[in-house]
């Protein structure tokens, strides 16, 4: 398996039988479920700004739009604590297709729906899209190294996030005019028919793969050369003995449930490793400052101009989109050129400039450098997703889904927090101080985990001082970015 340097302990995708040839059909067919996916997030920007109107006009009261936001919130919370172990049991393809399906679907119950039973499907609306959107997003990340190959998870990355980012800009660019020209059930049609086009995708995918065996190669050839559970977690090299003990341990060394003992969830196992664990606690402080900037961006755009103060938030995501396209280009060009992955302190840093970019944003500064600020934060916030999500995608696959789905529990859990508490703190404080505060705890967290990889290089270095000098070798340092999970 590739370790974030690029260093392989298992077979590449050559060595497991995909060749050149095999690598650009793979390659291919990915980009292909990307468009997929872009067309089915079109429709989701689209559809937060038509459904957030619909609720209001319908129902009058902005508090149903946090009643909204909350129930897609939470469902999304549940779908991430139970997707780990759906991919244990059913292929990544498989929760793919029905999670898109589902969407599409609940979004015709609404259109069809009477006055009468209006509320309901509402309900059921943002019950499926937070759930389907987790278990969507958590299927395709952690089925992404046997889709293209370990080598290329960073160009993989990027490609999706790149695809959502144009996704995000159309979406809300043009759910106003959609809206406002054809109305509130042409709009939900459209958004129908963006997921329908994903599954269709998705469908036509020769992903193979049976349960509980992770999913299968883009080619339809299983995965190979994974480390087990027990490695991840933390192997023999950090508790001198085998991982989960290996006393009655269950396959791959995770741990079973044996007499007065209570078996260790696999999520938790996989967040042993060396500095995963703050890493998943930084990406959850991200987006609770995420949902302070969310929130404010209409109320500092209102003071700016309050007779047309959707111009400042379209222009603000726009530019913030290019600078994370932007950052996409040149991280596939400099893992191109140097053969180096972005590691675990390309997202601590990434963090520290992104949260300071969209505190300045509130700054009060002229339109022309809060552009610049906004092209900043964006491009920073392109770097936070590749790294995380590369650095996630090094866990065996036993482990990768659960990781994933564990990740987006604290991400929705941090947003939806946020959302509460924010929403609050601006009836009595400036969008300047509430960003400030909130993005604050984020660079404190990526502080503390900056601190935390620098201290794992460092005894790296000296266990690997401490190696040559025993066996008279000059080790191979590689390019380790100091929270690699360990091989046991």
């Amino acid at each position: 398996m590739t370790s974030e340097n690029g260093s392989t302990d298992g077979p590449t995708a050559n060595e497991a039988g995909q060749g050149p040839r095999d690598t650009a059909v793979a390659e291919r067919r990915f980009r292909f479920l990307v468009a997929g996916y872009a067309v089915s997030s079109y429709g989701t920007f689209l559809n937060m700004v038509a459904l957030n109107l619909f609720v209001y006009e319908t129902t009058g009261r902005a508090l149903a739009m946090g009643m909204f936001m909350a129930v897609r919130l939470a469902s999304g919370f549940v779908a991430g604590l139970v997707v780990g172990g759906l991919l244990a049991r059913f292929t990544a393809k498989s929760i793919m297709l029905w999670a898109n399906t589902g969407q599409g679907a609940v979004m015709l119950v609404l259109v069809l729906a009477p006055d009468g039973l209006l509320n309901g499907a509402l309900t059921a609306v943002s019950v499926v899209i937070g759930a389907g959107g987790t278990l969507f997003m958590v299927a395709l990340r952690s089925s992404i190294p046997e889709m293209v190959g370990e080598d290329r998870r960073p160009w993989a990355n990027s490609l999706t996030i790149t695809g959502r980012s144009l996704a995000m800009v159309a979406g809300f660019a043009s759910a106003g005019v959609v809206v406002s020209l054809v109305g509130y059930t042409a709009a939900f049609l459209v958004d129908m028919a963006t997921f329908l086009v994903c599954a269709v995708t998705v469908a036509l995918l020769p992903i193979a793969g049976g349960r509980g065996a992770g999913p299968a190669t883009a080619t339809g050839k299983p995965a190979e050369g994974e480390p087990d559970a027990g490695e991840a977690a933390g192997g023999e090299a950090q508790t001198g003995k085998a991982a989960g003990g290996r006393r009655g341990g269950g396959p791959g060394g995770v741990p079973e449930k044996r007499a007065g003992r209570r078996r260790v969830p696999t999520a938790f196992l996989a967040l042993a490793a060396p500095g995963l664990g703050l890493m998943v606690a930084l990406r959850g402080v991200d987006a609770f400052g995420s949902s302070s900037h969310n929130a404010a961006l209409p109320i500092y755009s209102t003071t700016l101009d309050a007779s047309n103060p959707a111009v400042f938030v379209s222009a603000f995501w726009c530019v913030w989109a290019l600078g994370n396209i932007g950052a996409q280009q040149v991280i596939q060009r400099y893992v191109q050129r140097t053969g180096r992955h972005v590691g675990a302190p390309g997202f601590g840093y990434g963090t520290v400039v992104m949260s300071a970019a969209f505190i300045a944003a509130f700054a009060g500064f002229p339109l022309g450098v809060t552009a610049v600020i906004a092209l900043v934060a964006g491009a920073a916030d392109g770097l936070t997703e590749v790294s995380y999500t590369s650095h996630l995608q090094i866990l065996p696959a036993t482990l990768r889904g659960h990781a994933f789905g564990l990740s987006a529990t604290f991400e929705n859990l941090g947003f939806g927090v946020g959302m509460i508490l924010v929403a609050a703190a601006l009836d009595r404080f400036t969008a300047l101080t509430v960003v400030g505060w909130s993005h604050g705890a984020a660079i404190a967290v990526a502080v503390v985990f900056l601190l935390r990889v620098a201290g794992l290089r460092r005894a790296e270095r000296a266990g690997l001082r401490k190696e040559e000098a025993v066996e008279g070798r000059r080790p191979d340092r590689g390019d380790r970015d100091g929270a690699e999970v360990p091989r046991g």
